[in-house]
C-alpha cells in the first residue's frame, strides 16, 4: 500500500527545489562537467583492457530483462555523479509521489497512474475519493468476459458467422500502443482472428483495411477517451457507413464496441454502452496500453497472456520503486541517457531491436519519449538552459545494417545505440537465430572496437594489396570505435517479458524529464497544428480566407482547391 500524505511532502519540497535551482547549478552536475572533460578522451578498448570485470560490474538483471551497459563511457565514478544528480534533482521522492496518485502532470492537474493499471487488486490506492485498484480490476474483468466470448466464438456477427477480423481505429497512444503489442505478439495470437489498425486521417489507411474484411465477420474498435478525435472519429464514421452500407444500423451492437468515456456519445453513434470499456484521465494516451486501449491486445492473444503482459510491466515498476538508484535499471539507462544528451551533446538515440516482432518498437518508443520529453520550458515555465528528449528512431536489425548503419560507424555524429533482443525463438527455423544473435553482438563491439589504421593496413597486406592502394583506402576503411551502446536481453519475448521492457522505458522517460525539470506527461505541442488544421479544411470545403495566412499558405491553399473543385 502506497502512503499518499508522506509521499506528497516529499514531493513538495522537491518540487520547490525545481523551482529555485536551474540543472546547471547543481554541484553534482558541475561536478559532472569537470569529469567529462576526462571521460570524453576515454576509449572503450582501453576500459575493457584495464577491467576484466567491467562486464560483471556494469551489467544487472531485473524482471527479466538482463542489461549490459558496460560498452558505454563510463566508469564508477560516473555512475556516482549521475545518481547524485538524480537524488539532487528529487527523483525519488517524485518517483513516489507517481506511485502515490499525486497530481504530477501539473499544467493538466491531473495524476499519473498507469503504474496502477498492472497494480495487483489490492494494492490499496483512492485518488480524489476514486479507488483505483477497484475500478481499474472492474474494466479488466469485463475486458476478459468480452475477449473469452469473441474469441470461443460466442460472440457472432449479426447474419450468425464468428468474427475473423477486428480493425482497431485510434491514433496515437490509441493506435501504437496496440498495433505494436499485437504485432510483437503475433506468436500468441489466435488463428482465427486477423488484427488490422486504422489511424491516419488519410482516406488510404481505412480503404485498404476495409477492402480486405468483410461485414458480417468483423469487429470494430473505436478508441477514443471524449470520442471527439477528429482522426478518429472521422475514421469511424467513415466505417460506420460502409458498414450500414452493407448490413444495417441495427446490426452496429455486434459489430462496434467502444474505448471511450462518453457514453452519451458512444450511445447516438450506435454502440451498445454495455460495449464500452472505460478509462481514466490519468492515464495518458502514450502509457494506455495497460488500460482498455489494449483491448485489441486481449482479443488477438487472449485474457491469460494479457495479464501476463501486465505483471511484467508490475515486475519492472516493482524493481524500479524499490531498487537503489545505483542498481535501478530504468534509472540507469535514463542517466546514461543523459550523460551523452547533456556532455557528449548526442543529437539522439537509435533504437536496434535484433527481433523482426519488435519491428515497429522503436516507432513506438519515439511517441513515448519524444511526446514526452521534447521540451523547452520547465515546469515552472522558465525556458531550460539545457537540451532535453532526443531524436529517437531506428530499425529492427539485421535491416538497419544495410541501411543507416554505416552512419553510425563513420558518421559525423556520436549517437548511441540501444541492442534489444531474445536469447531464444518463438521459431523453430534452424541457425537463424544463431546467425541474428551473431550481428547482434557483432555490431555492439564493431561500435565499441572500431578498426585502426594499423588494422586496416594489416588486413589489406595479407590480401596481397598494393601499397599505394593501401593508402588509398585506409582512411575509408577505417572505423573511429568507441561508440557506446546498451544491450539488453530477453531470455525469449513474452507477454511478461514485453510488459517489463516498455514499462522499462516508460521509466526511463520519467527519470530523464525529472533530472530535467519538464512535466513528462502533458503533450501541447500537438494541439497547435490540429486546431489550425480545423480552420484550412473549411477553407478547403468553402470559402478562402487570405488574410488569415501567409502567402505560403494561402498558395498551398489555391492549389488544392484547384484540384479538389
Amino acid at each position: 500500500m502506497y502512503s499518499v500524505a508522506t509521499t506528497l511532502s516529499h514531493f513538495s519540497d522537491s518540487f520547490a527545489i525545481m523551482h529555485e535551482t536551474s540543472l546547471t547549478e547543481i554541484p553534482a552536475y558541475q561536478s559532472l562537467q569537470l569529469h567529462h572533460a576526462n571521460a570524453q578522451h576515454w576509449e572503450l578498448r582501453e576500459l575493457f583492457q584495464n577491467d576484466p570485470r567491467r562486464f560483471e560490474k556494469f551489467s544487472l538483471a531485473a524482471a527479466g530483462i538482463f542489461l549490459d551497459y558496460s560498452k558505454n563511457r563510463l566508469d564508477e565514478k560516473t555512475i556516482e555523479l549521475l545518481t547524485s544528480l538524480a537524488r539532487g534533482r528529487g527523483l525519488e521522492s517524485q518517483r513516489d509521489a507517481m506511485f502515490s496518485g499525486h497530481k504530477i502532470n501539473t499544467t493538466e492537474h491531473r495524476a499519473v497512474l498507469h503504474t496502477a493499471l498492472r497494480a495487483p487488486r489490492n494494492t490499496g490506492l483512492k485518488v480524489d475519493g476514486q479507488d483505483v485498484p477497484h475500478d481499474v480490476h472492474a474494466v479488466l474483468s469485463q475486458i476478459k468476459s468480452f475477449t473469452q466470448r469473441v474469441r470461443s466464438g460466442e460472440w457472432l456477427g449479426h447474419t450468425g458467422k464468428h468474427i475473423t477480423d477486428i480493425v482497431n481505429i485510434g491514433i496515437g497512444g490509441s493506435d501504437l500502443g496496440p498495433e505494436m503489442v499485437c504485432r510483437a505478439l503475433r506468436s500468441f495470437a489466435h488463428p482465427r482472428l486477423a488484427l488490422h489498425f486504422v489511424a491516419n486521417v488519410d482516406g488510404h489507411d481505412l480503404d485498404a483495411v476495409l477492402a480486405k474484411v468483410n461485414a458480417e465477420t468483423t469487429l470494430f474498435v473505436i478508441a477514443s477517451k471524449t470520442f471527439t478525435t477528429a482522426e478518429t472519429m472521422m475514421n469511424a464514421q467513415s466505417a460506420r457507413a460502409w458498414f450500414v452500407k452493407q448490413a444495417s444500423e441495427a446490426a452496429l451492437p455486434k459489430h462496434f464496441v467502444a474505448v471511450s468515456t462518453n457514453t452519451q456519445a458512444v450511445t447516438a453513434f450506435g454502440i451498445d454502452p454495455a460495449n464500452m470499456f472505460q478509462f481514466w484521465d490519468w492515464v495518458g494516451g502514450r502509457y494506455s496500453i495497460w488500460s482498455a486501449i489494449g483491448l485489441p491486445v486481449a482479443l488477438a492473444v487472449g485474457f491469460d497472456h494479457f495479464s501476463e503482459f501486465l505483471a511484467g510491466a508490475h515486475a519492472m515498476d516493482e524493481h524500479f520503486r524499490t531498487a537503489p538508484l545505483e542498481r535501478n535499471m530504468p534509472v540507469l539507462l535514463a542517466l546514461i541517457g543523459i550523460w551523452y544528451r547533456n556532455f557528449f551533446n548526442c543529437p539522439s538515440i537509435s533504437i536496434a531491436p535484433y527481433h523482426q516482432d519488435l519491428g515497429q518498437f522503436a516507432a513506438y518508443l519515439q511517441q513515448l519519449d519524444m511526446e514526452s520529453n521534447g521540451k523547452r520550458v520547465a515546469r515552472d515555465g522558465s525556458t531550460l538552459n539545457v537540451a532535453t528528449g532526443p531524436v529517437v528512431w531506428g530499425d529492427v536489425g539485421t535491416n538497419g545494417q544495410h541501411a543507416y548503419f554505416q552512419l553510425l560507424h563513420q558518421g559525423t555524429d556520436l549517437i548511441p545505440v540501444d541492442f534489444i533482443t531474445a536469447l531464444k525463438p518463438t521459431h523453430s527455423l534452424p541457425g537463424h537465430h544463431a546467425a541474428l544473435l551473431a550481428n547482434c553482438f557483432a555490431q555492439s563491439e564493431a561500435f565499441m572496437k572500431g578498426k585502426t589504421a594499423d588494422e586496416v593496413k594489416e588486413e589489406l597486406q595479407a590480401q596481397n594489396v598494393a601499397a599505394e592502394e593501401i593508402e588509398r583506402l585506409v582512411p575509408h576503411k577505417t572505423f573511429p570505435g568507441n561508440r557506446p551502446s546498451n544491450t539488453l536481453l530477453l531470455d525469449q519475448l513474452t507477454p511478461g517479458t514485453l510488459g517489463a521492457l516498455i514499462a522499462l522505458y516508460e521509466h526511463k522517460v520519467f527519470v530523464q524529464g525529472v533530472v530535467w525539470g519538464v512535466n513528462s506527461f502533458d503533450q501541447w505541442g500537438v494541439e497547435l497544428g490540429k486546431v489550425l488544421a480545423k480552420n484550412i479544411q473549411t477553407e478547403l470545403q468553402g470559402e478562402a480566407k487570405p488574410n488569415a495566412h501567409d502567402a505560403s499558405t494561402n498558395g498551398l491553399i489555391a492549389k488544392a482547391k484547384e484540384a479538389l473543385a
